[in-house]
């Protein structure tokens, strides 16, 4: 699909928001589903949906100048999907770690407790051919995030001790995108001067570990099996 992307000429104002048709505007993900030749949608089918979440959380939550830097992104989300659930948790994590150091004390402790769930997350996924890797990575960055926020992270501690671990092990994507919700959310709202480019950075650097994870699922799906390969009894 990235192969047949059309670029345009000039690249769109971005606005906030959904918005019925072109001529009302796009946002982010509108613009992706235009450029992918996908019915003009804010939740097209070309880019992962916990990416594509982030991507309209940005969008939404910059500054017109912020937003206006989001534009040469834009092609670069198409083509973007897995089916894997280890990248949803691994796209949590990653705006997670952006939030926790500037965000309130509130949304902090609420991040922590999330980035605990998900160290657990990851230590059921990444069984896939690729996955191993990437929930080391994941596990490295999650460590990082609360070594950021020591007090909030000592709190999540103490509440996850209070109220019991999760039954069930793992994070729905439903889970996955309330962490990016709140902290994207906590990004805007902190008191801090850059919060545009942190934001931007964020997505940036989502998009760019997405293509790694893709791209190795890709990889891993084509590896011939050999045709002397004992078979598994």
């Amino acid at each position: 699909m990235r192969n047949s992307t059309a670029y345009p000429d000039v690249m769109p104002i971005l606005s906030p928001g959904r918005h019925r048709s072109p001529r009302r505007g796009a946002c982010f993900m509108e613009f992706a589903s235009y450029l992918a030749g996908e019915r003009w949608s804010d939740h097209p089918a070309c880019t992962h949906g916990t990416l594509a979440h982030l991507a309209r959380m940005v969008n939404d939550r910059t500054t017109d100048a912020g937003r206006a830097r989001l534009t040469p992104l834009i092609p670069t989300v198409v083509g973007l999907t897995s089916d894997d659930p280890l990248l949803d948790v691994l796209l949590a994590v990653q705006a997670a770690h952006s939030a926790l150091p500037i965000a309130a004390e509130e949304r902090q402790r609420s991040l922590a407790v999330a980035v605990h769930v998900a160290i657990s997350a990851l230590a059921v996924h990444g069984d896939a051919a690729h996955g191993g890797a990437f929930a080391v990575e994941g596990r490295e960055l999650a460590g990082s995030a609360l070594r950021a926020a020591p007090g909030a992270a000592a709190w999540a501690t103490r509440f996850i001790d209070e109220v019991g671990a999760p039954r069930r092990a793992g994070m729905s994507v439903r889970q996955c995108r309330d962490v990016v919700t709140g902290a994207v959310d906590g990004i805007a709202r902190a008191c801090v001067s850059d919060a545009d480019d942190r934001l931007v950075s964020l997505l940036t650097a989502a998009v760019s570990d997405t293509e790694r994870f893709v791209g190795a699922e890709r990889a891993a799906a084509e590896v011939p099996v050999r045709a002397d390969a004992p078979i598994a009894s």
